[in-house]
């Protein structure tokens, strides 16, 4: 079945709109990170004009004197004042995420919860609070008056700060956050976010914990919710402004998880029930929140430099995954070459179920993965021997808990430049697909025990949008941060590419040195078929995927490898049958490309390791319903030297 062997494929058109901004916007040019956290963030300090009065009368000067004094003395005294920094096309004061807010005509609903909270859940949580005794200030966010009263009773000793919050503009939605393009190369605008209201706070009293209510819409989207990030994510820039050495705890009210990779599961100090304790890593929110709000910039600019500083390097590692499907075995093999290839010296990490037979794996171990054998975890929403019917297992990769950072790429890529740089990057960073959604071909991850656990309790509620994994990961990691496609550059050419852009990724595909950092093999595989052309020209529906210039890049590769590898790439005789077949069926619809009048010389033709290699035989009957393929046993493996790729 040539579904098992084809890539997801994104949309046939690919998309042209481009989110506009004001020229105000454009004008300026954000850089993607700052590796220190600024004490002064523009959304911590209310600005302030300076006023020139021209007093001619001394009386009139006193009488200011008088009420300036006055007034500074009232607001030293008053209960602590909290401002907002807002944005507004037409310049008019936003409403307040406020005490009552589900009370008054104003209140916005986006922002309305209708939980009703058990308190003695919150009473236990409160409970782990060792230090609770010694609070001195506790925020509050999005609770009405009688919730404030209630929460004031389980923490009496601290001072509770009503937080004051604007709501976001109306014309600021989930797709302005996430749009499906952006200008990478910048040559029409300089892509920019839209900046969220943010807390304003003057330090005092200190805040110990901040509790915020989430809303929670009872559709099937409810995470993809602007006012729901909205309110995290002020939590966590109140949290990260505080720079002393106590911590600071986070409890979030809500029907709902609350996004998975803002506070971790692995900061998750307890839950109860609706309520979710959080104790998060200061330095780490801090880098997080110095990204883009979404995806409407790049995470990571274009021209990224490959001598970013990152972590541990042997917490961090590379991984991919094959089940069912010993075809990918030798595009894993040259991926592994690949990475070496680049520069990188990270661990290589395979996840493989029992279907993947001993020599099979030999030749994984060769290339320098280390295996580790997993049970395949089903897709209930699939159908039986389905192409998706076990794709759930990439679950499995959350539980490689001896590394802090994981890059995950597919087995059908190659990797040309080193992206290293990547693991500074937090979870969920990958380049765009459709819509407000990301690509899992590449893709960091942070493995927690936790966070598999999540993904696992979910598995019979939540929709993938194509039945897949990529689909069910989008819907549990809604906020995710965009990396150019030059480092997940599918092989691809779109409906609606003009030849200009068909020659440019064709450029892209073979250049020497390397511009793109991955090249993303979509369609048939190249070492599913003959070396000689792109095998995706002799079938119509796949011929978007055929590009002669890069199936040259991947046969680079292939050839830089250790010769006791190459077997591992050999043509069954079940292949070669339905490469022929698949020219016979180009040649009777005579393409114009032509390909299909090319006389094969690849010797994997003539190379036999079967015990029937008859493959010519094999079309009398193709097609046919009953007909069985009687050459599935794989190979006795041979001796084979087991020199890593790692030692070259």
């Amino acid at each position: 079945m040539r579904g098992s062997i084809i890539g997801a494929s994104p949309s046939p058109i690919e998309p042209r709109q481009r989110l506009s901004v004001s020229t105000e916007e454009t004008s300026k040019k954000r850089f993607l990170r700052s590796k220190v956290f600024r004490d002064g963030e523009k959304g911590l300090h209310s600005p302030t004009k300076n006023r020139n009065f021209a007093c001619k009368f001394p009386t009139l000067k006193l009488i200011l004197g008088v009420i300036a004094l006055g007034a500074f003395w009232t607001l030293w005294h008053s209960p602590t004042i909290y401002n907002t920094e807002y944005i507004s096309s037409s310049n008019s004061r936003a409403a307040l995420v406020h005490r009552g807010l589900s009370d008054g005509p104003s209140a916005d609903q986006r922002y309305t919860s209708l939980l009703d909270i058990d308190w003695d859940q919150i009473s236990r949580v409160f409970e782990k609070l060792a230090d609770r005794h010694e609070y001195q200030g506790v925020g509050l966010l999005n609770f009405n008056d009688s919730e404030i009263d209630q929460l004031k009773q389980l923490l009496p000793d601290a001072e509770h700060v009503i937080l004051n919050l604007d709501y976001v503009p109306n014309n600021i939605t989930w797709d302005t956050l996430y749009p499906e393009w952006i200008d990478e190369e910048e040559e029409f605008e300089v892509p920019t976010c839209p900046s969220l209201p943010q807390i304003q706070f003057p330090g005092k009293p200190r805040i110990d914990l901040i509790v915020v209510k989430l809303p929670c819409k009872k559709s099937k989207d409810w995470y993809r919710d602007v006012a729901r990030l909205h309110l995290q994510l002020a939590a966590a820039r109140l949290a990260a402004t505080n720079k002393g050495y106590h911590p600071v705890h986070v409890l979030l009210v809500t029907e709902n998880f609350p996004t998975p990779n803002l506070f971790t599961c692995k900061e998750l100090v307890v839950r109860e029930g609706n309520a979710w304790l959080y104790e998060p890593n200061l330095n780490t929110l801090r880098e997080k929140l110095h990204l883009p709000v979404g995806s409407c910039e790049l995470a990571v600019p274009l021209k990224a430099k490959a001598n970013w500083h990152s972590g541990n390097v042997r917490r961090e590692a590379y991984a991919t995954i094959l089940h069912s499907a010993h075809v990918y075995v030798c595009g894993a093999i040259a991926a592994a070459q690949s990475i070496r290839l680049a520069g990188s010296t990270r661990d290589l990490v395979i996840l493989v179920d029992e279907t993947i037979s001993d020599y099979h794996r030999e030749g994984l171990a060769a290339a320098g993965w280390k295996i580790h054998t997993i049970q395949r975890i089903r897709n209930p929403k699939a159908e039986k021997d389905a192409y998706n019917e076990w794709n759930y297992s990439k679950f499995r990769l959350w539980q490689l808990t001896d590394y802090d950072k994981i890059i995950f790429i597919d087995a059908d890529l190659l990797i040309l430049r080193n992206i290293d740089f990547l693991f500074e990057m937090p979870e969920i960073t990958a380049i765009g697909n459709n819509a407000t959604l990301f690509n899992s071909g590449v893709m960091v991850v942070e493995p927690s025990n936790c966070t598999f656990q999540l993904l696992m309790d979910h598995i019979n509620e939540i929709e993938s949008y194509n039945g897949g994994d990529q689909g069910y990961l989008n819907e549990i990691f809604t906020w995710w941060h965009r990396i150019p496609k030059h480092m997940n550059f599918l092989k691809h050419y779109w409906e609606g590419d003009e030849e200009e852009k068909k020659e440019m990724k064709t450029r892209l595909f073979g250049a020497d040195p390397p511009v793109l950092y991955v090249l993303h093999y979509l369609g048939l595989k190249p070492w599913l078929c003959f070396r000689d052309y792109d095998c995706n020209w002799n079938v119509e529906k796949l011929q978007e995927f055929a590009s002669d210039v890069a199936h040259r890049t991947w046969w680079k590769v292939h050839d830089a490898m250790p010769e006791n590898l190459h077997k591992y790439c050999l043509l069954r005789s079940k292949q070669k049958a339905a490469l022929e077949w698949d020219r016979r069926e180009a040649e009777k619809a005579n393409y114009s490309d032509g390909h299909w009048k090319i006389k094969i010389k690849d010797s994997r033709l003539q190379t036999c390791f079967e015990d029937f290699c008859f493959w010519e035989s094999m079309l009398w009957h193709w097609g046919e319903t009953n007909w069985t393929d009687n050459a599935t046993a794989s190979p006795t493996p041979p001796t084979a030297n087991t020199a890593s790729l790692s030692s070259l």
